[in-house]
């Protein structure tokens, strides 16, 4: 998820600004804008030191009355940042200087570092029906159960079964792998 600067334009009046004092991101992040009176040319202007670590597209953005409108805010490699915390400033202008607002920003690399797979929230679509997967996984370990009682009953029996019991090793085998593929469904056990 993205972390998202709120900044009401116009929301007190012609040329004003509403923004919060601090801000702190891991990484990337938006500047919101949401305009709520006459349209506006809103610039966004970053410190030399928030320049180390980040970078605006485009300084200048017109925001035409109502519209919300987002702008990225981009970061380098957090392993490329000059200390663990960087605090810099962002500084927003309206009405070409008619008011300007200082936004503190926080970068925190050590946040930042930490990595996480957003497929790691979706539900496996292999199995929607909720079982778990060593239920599921029963009837492979029942019909491989007994193809090993048939071999070691056929192996017991003496005489001529060796070709019985192997017919047993295989035709449980068979039925092995069609309960896995059956009812299985490639379950992988955690």
């Amino acid at each position: 998820m993205t972390d998202s600067l709120e900044v009401a334009v116009n929301r007190d009046g012609i040329h004003t600004l509403a923004v919060p004092s601090d801000f702190e991101a891991n990484g990337p992040f938006v500047v919101e804008f949401s305009n709520h009176g006459e349209a506006a040319h809103v610039h966004l202007n970053l410190d030399d030191r928030l320049s180390e670590v980040a970078r605006v597209g485009a300084t200048n953005h017109y925001v035409e009355s109502g519209e919300r409108r987002v702008v990225d805010v981009e970061t380098r490699d957090p392993s490329t940042w000059p200390e663990e915390t960087v605090r810099g400033r962002l500084k927003i202008v309206v009405g070409h200087g008619r008011e300007t607002r200082y936004v503190t920003v926080v970068f925190d690399r050590s946040a930042a570092d930490v990595r996480v797979d957003p497929d790691l929230g979706t539900p496996d679509a292999g199995d929607a029906s909720g079982t778990p997967p060593l239920v599921r996984l029963l009837p492979v370990v029942v019909l491989g159960s007994v193809a090993v009682l048939l071999a070691v009953g056929a192996l017991v029996s003496g005489g001529g079964a060796s070709v019985l019991a192997a017919g047993a090793i295989g035709a449980g085998t068979l039925c092995a792998v069609a309960g896995y593929v059956l009812f299985g469904g490639g379950v992988t056990l955690q």
